[in-house]
C-alpha cells in the first residue's frame, strides 16, 4: 500500500465516522476534514469529477460551520420554555432520554408532585435541546435537580440560556442556584458558578 492509499483510505474513513457522530457540531467537523483529504487524494489521481464533489461538500460544511459557531451563544437560537412538572410531554422527554440522563446525572429522582418545583425545556425551533427541572426552597434557594441537554446539541450548551435569563429564578423569589452533586462534565465554571464541595453555586442579581 502506497502513501497515496493511506491517504485515500484515510479520507473515506474520517467521511464514514462523521456521520457516526451524535453531535451536530462535530460531525460537520470531521466531515470537513474528510473532504479536504480526498480533494488532495483525487487531486493527485486526477480525478477531477471526485475533486469537483469534495470541494462542494467542503463548502457546505463551512457553511453550516459558520452558522453553528456564530449561533453558539446567540440567545435568539434558542428559547426557554416552563411546562407543568406533571406534563406529559415533560415526562416523555424524561422516558426517552432516561438512559442518557442517567449517565450524566447519576444521582437524579424526579418527583413532579413535589412543591415548589418547576420544570423547563429548552427549545431550537420546534426541538427541544434541554431540559432543566428544580425546587425552590423557603430560603430563596433553587436547587437544580436536572440539567440535561440531548446529545445532538451538546457542543452548544443551550442550557446556559436558563442561567443567563436569571428571571426564570427571580420570579420565584431565588436568589440562589445550586447545581445537582456529582454531576459529570459539568459546564458551570464558564457560566460565573463557584465550586462548592460536589456542586456548583450561582449568586443572582436582579435585571436592570
Amino acid at each position: 500500500m502506497t502513501w497515496l492509499d493511506v491517504i485515500g483510505w484515510t479520507g473515506s474513513a474520517l467521511l464514514v465516522w462523521s456521520l457516526l457522530q451524535t453531535r451536530l457540531l462535530r460531525l460537520r467537523a470531521l466531515n470537513l476534514i474528510g473532504c479536504l483529504v480526498l480533494i488532495g487524494f483525487n487531486a493527485a489521481l486526477a480525478v477531477w469529477p471526485m475533486v469537483g464533489l469534495n470541494v462542494v461538500l467542503a463548502v457546505i460544511n463551512v457553511w453550516y460551520l459558520a452558522r453553528m459557531l456564530a449561533s453558539r451563544h446567540d440567545e435568539k437560537a434558542y428559547q426557554v420554555v416552563e411546562v407543568r412538572t406533571d406534563d406529559e410531554f415533560l415526562a416523555h422527554t424524561l422516558r426517552l432520554h432516561s438512559r442518557d440522563i442517567a449517565r450524566f446525572n447519576p444521582g437524579f429522582r424526579w418527583d413532579a408532585a413535589a412543591r415548589d418545583t418547576a420544570a423547563f425545556l429548552v427549545v431550537n425551533g420546534d426541538e427541544v435541546v434541554g431540559v432543566v427541572l428544580f425546587a425552590a426552597s423557603e430560603d430563596g434557594v433553587a436547587r437544580v435537580q436536572l440539567d440535561y441537554v440531548t446529545q445532538r446539541y451538546r457542543d452548544f450548551t443551550p442550557g446556559e440560556f436558563v442561567y443567563r435569563q436569571s428571571q426564570f429564578f427571580l420570579k420565584r423569589g431565588c436568589r440562589t442556584v445550586v447545581t445537582p452533586p456529582g454531576m459529570v462534565s459539568p459546564y458551570y465554571d464558564k457560566l460565573g458558578f463557584r465550586r462548592e464541595g460536589d456542586s456548583y453555586v450561582l449568586d443572582l442579581s436582579p435585571v436592570g
